[in-house]
């Protein structure tokens, strides 16, 4: 989640996840404007980033600003407090700078300070450290008040998430891969800028039908499986982008459609739809549905939600409604475009097949994974499992960190990679790795494949 400025390209942003052997059930497989928290483009936290001093009074003034945000809404926005522990750490240096006491740290003045562990993945995010929910900022923030408030505040609905109920997801779902997703996505964003944007209310709520009408049609065509991953997704992300929004711009609405507006431009939907997707839903639902956040569970969904406040009911005929509804959002040019992006996708993918399916690999199985990604560049390639670019994985073997690909599988059990030329090497094409001591590779199943073993 991230915000950018009218014209500017958005800053770097990445997303971290922990999982144990087992531990799937929330997964895949068993898963620019001025705006809001939005496209996720970018390149890990640390990539290519200048070495530099952590900024002291930068970090402690965020750690200020994320608490008097926070006391300014006092839990009136969900109905507990969103204010916890907050640390802000450099991702060259792991230089922090923390609210509180935690481990390792020395009080240093009001704040504290100390170096975060190397098995910690620095992103924007929350994460369990030594038994307390904590909220991760990676310095340096935006310098736009209005866009590190988003984020200030977008982070710190992670930190309360769990007291919400509602349970963090991390799919990629496969359909928002292919022209006719990415179409009725579009289409979907449209009618709901539209429906922010237009002042009569007989006008939003038409506006609302019609994105209604489009995400029935995507949904229908990804099946059970697709529209659960959309829905879970925009419970988790969604609902963090929307209380950035809520709670930090100046005019919520406006910043929300131009976001929508911006999201088109990006390069994969399949992770980064949440963060347009999700606080216009909810600024609407805000406008349609007062009340509608009281007893929120972790099995709503916010398209129902807005169906239900508007009196929505999906035509019988869905191709003929998406039809009709298409023609007041350009949809004719939209699908044009897409089908003709298709083939570079298609080629791209290919290339990936050849890469780090076909081809000699170096598979990691995962035992008590942590992992940092850019969700707004994944690549859904089932069955295979889903390509992140970039990404950072600790484990109890080592760290991967990798710049050029590397395939996850469908159930989140390991990650591939280009094998490495031999055994002794710890580096291949857009990776590297550090093992840990009593790790070594081995040969894998196929000639030219390796894996991990535990040293004799």
């Amino acid at each position: 989640m991230f915000l950018c400025g009218k014209g500017d390209p958005a800053p770097s942003r990445q997303k971290s996840v922990t999982v144990h052997a087992g531990d799937t059930g929330n997964l895949p497989g068993n898963p620019m404007m001025r705006s809001l928290l939005v496209l996720l483009i970018g390149l890990l936290a640390a990539s290519g980033a200048a070495a530099r001093e952590l900024d002291r009074a930068a970090a402690e003034a965020a750690l200020n600003e994320a608490r008097a945000r926070c006391e300014l809404d006092a839990g009136a926005l969900w109905g507990v407090s969103l204010c916890g522990p907050m640390l802000v750490v450099d991702p060259q240096t792991r230089a922090l700078v923390a609210n509180q006491a935690g481990p390792g740290l020395t009080a240093d003045g009001e704040v504290f300070t100390g170096v975060l562990p190397q098995d910690i993945n620095i992103a924007n995010t929350a994460f369990e450290w030594n038994g307390t929910r904590w909220v991760m900022i990676a310095a340096p923030l935006p310098e736009e008040a209005e866009v590190r408030g988003a984020l200030l505040m977008h982070e710190s609905w992670h930190g309360a998430q769990p007291r919400l109920g509602l349970p963090a997801a991390n799919a990629a779902p496969a359909h928002l891969g292919t022209p006719e997703g990415r179409i009725m996505m579009r289409l979907e964003w449209r009618a709901l800028a539209a429906a922010l944007n237009l002042a009569a209310p007989a006008d939003r709520r038409q506006a609302a039908a019609d994105a209604l009408t489009f995400r029935a049609a995507r949904r229908g065509q990804a099946g059970a499986d697709g529209a659960e991953q959309e829905r879970a997704l925009e419970l988790s992300e969604g609902l963090a982008e929307y209380t950035g929004v809520k709670l930090a711009m100046a005019e919520p609405g406006e910043a929300a459609a131009a976001t929508l507006r911006a999201a088109e431009r990006a390069p994969a939907y399949a992770r980064a739809f949440v963060y347009a997707s999700g606080p216009a839903y909810g600024l609407l639902l805000d406008d349609m549905a007062p009340g509608w956040r009281e007893g929120l569970d972790a099995e709503a969904d916010l398209g129902d939600l807005l169906g239900s406040a508007i009196g929505f009911a999906p035509e019988a005929d869905v191709a003929a409604a998406v039809q009709a509804a298409a023609i007041r959002y350009d949809g004719q040019a939209v699908a044009e475009e897409e089908i003709a992006l298709e083939a570079e996708r298609m080629r791209q993918r290919a290339a990936w097949v050849a890469r780090l399916v076909d081809g000699p690999v170096l598979r990691l199985p995962f035992r008590q994974m942590r992992i940092g990604f850019n969700p707004s560049n994944l690549v859904p390639m089932p069955p295979h499992g889903t390509v992140y670019p970039t990404l950072r994985i600790t484990d109890v073997w080592g760290v991967l960190e990798v710049e050029d690909g590397a395939l996850l599988d469908e159930g989140w059990s390991a990650v591939a990679v280009a094998a490495p030329a031999d055994a002794a090497a710890l580096s291949g094409p857009g990776w590297t790795l550090q093992l840990n001591d009593g790790w070594r590779l081995v040969p894998g199943e196929r000639a030219g494949d390796y894996t991990l073993a535990e040293a004799d």
